[in-house]
């Protein structure tokens, strides 16, 4: 039991780590256009993100997938560009049920993106056969899937408190804070070390 809590942590810490805030950026862009009453689909679309986080890191624990860490660390804030820039463009329009197949392939593709992401630390931390990193994995994938949860759970407080007392309206909310996470990923982007060559 001791053993779960510490890849539990891990995964908890993983999302919740201030100084990797980036996860974080793309769960509110991913939830920002929910409210309270979309719940499952907000439930559906984080556990969708973790079930592609934890697929990238089997892959690439067991070496099926190898990808150049500054690659991915340059795809981590385009998904979560195209994922605010899609809340522009989408805010207030009553077409969300058609684009739901496509947020949800988003979603599943993006998260395997991040996965691969955390992939070098995550084998930096594992040892051992191959039988003894499933279980890692699981308890790993249960943290993150539970600190998404805590992250998406302030994100519709917060919303609701915005919209409620505050008189903001769904779309100016889902803009505001498109166009703020806009605005923290750019700098993100810009810094990659993709473009030293």
């Amino acid at each position: 039991m001791n053993e779960f809590w510490i890849y539990f942590q891990i995964g908890l810490k993983h999302v919740l780590d201030i100084n990797a805030y980036d996860h974080v950026l793309f769960l509110m862009a991913l939830a920002v256009p929910y409210a309270f009453k979309d719940w499952k689909r907000v439930v559906l679309l984080v556990t969708l993100f973790t079930l592609g986080h934890t697929l990238a890191l089997v892959l690439s624990v067991f070496e099926i997938i190898v990808i150049k860490a500054n690659v991915v660390e340059f795809l981590i804030p385009i998904t979560i560009l195209i994922t605010a820039l899609f809340n522009l463009f989408t805010a207030g329009k009553n077409n969300k049920k058609e684009s739901i197949n496509l947020v949800v392939f988003i979603t599943l593709f993006f998260g395997i993106i991040h996965g691969l992401g955390f992939s070098n630390y995550f084998k930096s931390i594992l040892g051992g056969d191959a039988a003894s990193k499933v279980l890692p994995l699981a308890e790993f994938a249960l943290g993150i899937e539970a600190a998404q949860m805590i992250v998406v759970f302030v994100l519709l407080v917060l919303s609701y408190i915005v919209q409620t007392v505050f008189r903001f309206s769904k779309r100016d909310w889902t803009l505001v804070m498109s166009a703020f996470i806009i605005g923290v990923v750019i700098p993100m982007i810009i810094a990659s070390e993709i473009w030293n060559r």
